[in-house]
């Protein structure tokens, strides 16, 4: 796969992000099975009403470490509440609180970058493209 387009990417991203449960759902689903394990951590918050009919629930938090960035994203609220943070070897050096859009925008290029050497992110990126 040659060097993916970052902004291309990004679009990909964006789509369904409207709808944040569905966003953190299709995000899941996409990235978990695709980049190695470890890499993609999800909370969930789940009703007792979820919990006897033996659901999921919603996405509560989506935590994606690529390299020495991890990108957290949370709803609160019904809002996306994203974070860029620098991490060495399991010590938190910077965290930046951002918006969403600039959330995907990062997460776009982390991948691109991740995927020049990982053959799995490579996969992660074609099943958001496709």
């Amino acid at each position: 796969m040659p060097e993916p387009d970052v902004n291309l990417l990004a679009a990909a991203l964006r789509r369904d992000s409207a709808d944040l449960d569905l966003y953190a759902r299709v995000l899941c689903a996409n990235l978990a099975d695709s980049l190695p394990a470890g890499a993609v951590r999800v909370r969930r918050r789940r009703s007792l009403a979820e919990r006897m009919a033996g659901r999921e629930g919603s996405v509560e938090e989506l935590d994606i470490a690529l390299g020495e960035r991890r990108l957290a994203l949370r709803t609160d609220r019904g809002r996306a509440v994203g974070e860029v943070l620098h991490e060495v070897r399991g010590i938190v050096l910077s965290r930046r609180r951002v918006e969403l859009d600039e959330w995907i925008d990062t997460l776009a290029r982390s991948l691109a970058q991740e995927a020049v050497s990982n053959a799995r992110a490579r996969e992660a990126l074609e099943r958001l493209l496709a």
